[in-house]
């Protein structure tokens, strides 16, 4: 895949009507109450956004919002599906799921850190849109409604492109946590205008793009999380290109079955011990280090207050479950960390949300926080991590997409950069 893109800085934008694909999928509070918990994600577009405003475009940003359900018919089908009893299933609830997922407090939030105006519009490819797209001035910035409220968003519906690119006269692609996915707003609307990144991506590119194809060696990869099947892809491309990978997490339990070790209660994919084995293979034939824990931190409950002890990997008794990374384990990967180049994390070490199973992931984050390597944090719940224990300003890179971030790591195409133009 080619990570060299053209950016908004090669594009004249003066005076012309932009399309500003942003990430604006932001966590709300559960009450219905409309606050934005945690603006990180508005605040990560602010530097393009700014940078269009300050060159004289008419900006038209748009992001999604959750999961609506576009029709009626869907939310039924869905709602059907999930065992709810139809006669309860109503129009008003639909409306009002509708409601929780619109733009107000976006456009509220985007308007107080910009410092300016922020027009707000009724739909995303309606006559509001296309009225207030239509009378935009050099300067201003617009915000379509949730493009997900549209059923042709996620179809990649051609229609729904032609409609978006139609307001505008330049696309530009600044939401990386859904570029891996091939949407009318990601990827659609680059058939018909020219297709640029903005900064967020740029940097993206630049640090993921940067680790995997020329990276500072060596190259230490961390991967956590409790699922080999959805790393799988990951560990695969990461053992082309690393020098060593540390297993962590829940996946480590799976490893360690297929080794022939006693893993207990602990979270197992029966189906994925070959594969793991597999890997275990290949690293041995490539020369890559693969680091699996020595001792782990078993439980006698998923509970966070559980009984607890220490146990070498591979000897958990029937009845306790694994749910950290044990202190020799720790000593190990740290010293892995310490004398690296460049190190990717993607996924915690333990049940990071209990804090008796946190300390594998602190120990980690704070040995990251201290090495001279270039860290790269790979979203979602590494991200989580850091920003929780302070380190967020000693890593290099955090990344704003989870799951983008990891169809990168695998080496597949992401859709969204994809259609960019070439640099």
């Amino acid at each position: 895949m080619n990570y060299n893109k053209k950016t908004v800085k090669d594009v004249d934008v003066k005076g012309k009507k932009v399309l500003l694909r942003c990430d604006f999928n932001v966590p709300m509070a559960k009450d219905g109450s409309g606050v934005i918990t945690d603006d990180k994600r508005i605040r990560a577009a602010l530097p393009t956004i700014q940078y269009l405003l300050d060159q004289g475009a008419a900006v038209i940003a748009c992001s999604h919002m959750g999961k609506p359900v576009a029709t009626f018919e869907s939310y039924v089908k869905k709602q059907t599906e999930k065992g709810k009893d139809p006669a309860s299933i109503t129009e008003e609830k639909w409306k009002k799921s509708l409601a929780e997922l619109r733009m107000e407090p976006v456009a509220a939030r985007l308007s107080e850190l910009l410092g300016k105006p922020v027009i707000l519009a009724d739909d995303v490819v309606g006559p509001d849109a296309q009225a207030k797209a239509a009378a935009l001035e050099p300067g201003q910035i617009l915000l379509l409604q949730n493009t997900r409220f549209e059923k042709g968003e996620t179809k990649n519906d051609p229609e729904l492109a032609k409609k978006m690119a139609a307001m505008a006269e330049v696309y530009v692609s600044d939401a990386f946590g859904a570029v891996h996915r091939a949407h009318a707003s990601t990827a659609g609307v680059a058939d018909y205008l020219p297709a640029v990144s903005g900064f967020l991506i740029q940097k993206e590119l630049d640090f993921i793009g940067g680790a995997l194809a020329d990276p500072k060696r060596p190259l230490v990869a961390i991967l956590g999380g409790s699922k080999v099947s959805s790393k799988i892809g990951v560990i695969n491309n990461l053992l082309e290109i690393a020098d060593t990978i540390i297993i962590g997490g829940g996946m480590a339990y799976t490893f360690s079955a297929a080794q022939g070790g006693k893993v207990g209660d602990s979270l197992l994919e029966e189906d994925w011990k070959d594969y793991a084995n597999d890997m275990v293979k290949k690293a041995a034939d490539k020369g890559v280090k693969l680091l699996l824990p020595v001792d782990t931190v078993v439980a006698d409950a998923f509970a966070p207050d559980a009984k607890s002890q220490v146990v070498k990997s591979g000897e958990i008794p029937d009845g306790w479950q694994g749910l950290d990374i044990g202190p020799e384990t720790v000593a190990l990967y740290c010293q892995a960390v310490a004398g690296a180049g460049t190190v990717i994390w993607n996924g915690p070490m333990g049940v990071f949300e209990f804090a008796a199973f946190a300390k594998g992931t602190e120990a980690v984050a704070e040995a990251l926080s201290k090495t001279d390597a270039i860290t790269i944090i790979g979203g979602g719940d590494s991200a989580a991590a850091v920003q929780q224990l302070g380190y967020a300003d000693k890593m290099t890179h955090i990344s704003t997409g989870g799951g983008a971030s990891l169809e990168f790591m695998e080496g597949k195409e992401l859709p969204g950069v994809a259609c960019l133009l070439d640099a």
